[in-house]
């Protein structure tokens, strides 16, 4: 498999999503993120993703940002680490 191959499986933000590194464990099905804007929001795992895909510290994740409140946001997708590598290696995170 070539390098271009293992990019294209790799899921990309919509245009409401953003790059965040899960820093924080908080309970109550809640993280502390830090954003690619640099931002550090507190996210929500949803009900979909509860039990089925495991967060942890140091997590790649995707985040939608609240229209509401620009300090919370909803998880919609956990990378891998070897996902998370590639992202890293190519300058996204």
């Amino acid at each position: 498999m070539s390098e271009n191959e293992g990019q294209s499986d790799l899921r990309m933000p919509d245009d409401d999503e953003l790059f965040a590194v899960v820093q924080e464990m908080l309970g109550a099905n809640r993280v502390r993120v830090r954003c690619e804007d640099g931002e550090e929001r507190t996210a929500r795992i949803p009900g979909r993703m509860q039990k089925r895909i495991w967060i942890r510290e140091d997590d790649v994740v995707l985040v939608e940002p609240w229209d509401w409140q620009e300090e919370k946001a909803d998880i919609t997708w956990r990378y891998e680490k070897s996902e998370a590598d590639q992202l890293r290696e190519d300058g996204y995170v």
